[in-house]
């Protein structure tokens, strides 16, 4: 199974969007695909493919609870489906992740029990029997670097990079590179980069020059994204992704956006080929 985390630590740079059509892509390719929403911020990937009409309710079960051993259904209870891909959907009661999880983990050691608590997602998606179950698997954690996001680091082993080519956003490219020697050294696992995505590009000087630099640094651009503000807004405006909304919402083709869904196509299938995963 092709399994990768889409992360950044810099807000605003199209993490959640990315992440969507990514996997709508993998879904036109053929494949099965599950996405995991991790984000507790309301304009999250659950809000984008309208599946997140239970995040507020304290009756519903969630994920969390999953990996608490606490759950209130199946597993398969908690999938919604959109645009042919399968959603975990987000609830309010990830913001409480670290301390219920920390709390478990406590509670194991009381009883001379083992618990992790940086790989109940894993966890819980063997027992769900997911790698056996999908082709794909998608997570969308929070920017911060906390216990979801060790979670989906765990669960995935891999991770997509998105950033703003500008100053602020090369650095986070350059600090990223250390989070992740910093997980794996913490973890005791190796997380490989399958590709750093430039996004909202509009062709300046100074975005080529970083742009060069992170090439000649040694990190791989497959494809770069360029400003489609638009089209992106009317994604969250319809709760869609850009290939639903360019094939339904609009009313004439646009060529720039139809290559924008030519380059999600494309890093869809350079990541298959990056983890050698048969289309």
């Amino acid at each position: 199974m092709l399994a990768y985390t889409v992360y950044s630590e810099a807000g605003g740079v199209g993490k959640t969007t990315l992440a969507a059509n990514l996997a709508r892509a993998e879904v036109r390719a053929g494949r099965k695909v599950l996405m995991i929403d991790l984000d507790t911020q309301e304009a999250s990937l659950s809000y984008l493919l309208d599946v997140d009409e239970d995040r507020d309710n304290d009756q519903a079960d969630s994920l969390l609870r999953h990996m608490i051993d606490r759950p209130r259904g199946d597993f398969s209870e908690l999938i919604k489906t959109s645009e042919g891909i399968d959603v975990i959907p987000a609830h309010n009661i990830l913001e409480y992740a670290s301390k219920h999880l920390r709390r478990r983990e406590e509670e194991a050691a009381d009883f001379g029990e083992t618990f992790n608590p940086n790989k109940q997602l894993l966890r819980v998606l063997r027992e769900a029997g997911v790698h056996e179950t999908y082709d794909t698997l998608v997570i969308d954690p929070p920017a911060t670097a906390d216990i979801k996001l060790h979670n989906a680091i765990h669960a995935t082993r891999h991770v997509v990079i998105p950033f703003e080519p500008s100053g602020k956003g090369y650095e986070s490219v350059q600090g990223l590179d250390q989070l992740v020697t910093g997980l794996e050294d913490n973890l005791e696992i190796e997380v490989g980069v399958l590709a750093v995505i430039p996004n909202r590009y509009k062709g300046m000087n100074d975005q080529d020059r970083f742009l060069d630099e992170l090439r000649d640094d040694g990190w791989e651009l497959p494809v770069t994204l360029r400003e489609r503000s638009s089209m992106l807004e009317g994604c969250w405006a319809e709760q869609c992704t850009a290939f639903t909304y360019v094939e339904t919402h609009r009313e004439r083709e646009r060529d720039h956006e139809l290559d924008t869904l030519e380059k999600f196509d494309n890093l869809s299938e350079y990541i298959r080929r990056e983890k050698e995963v048969p289309a």
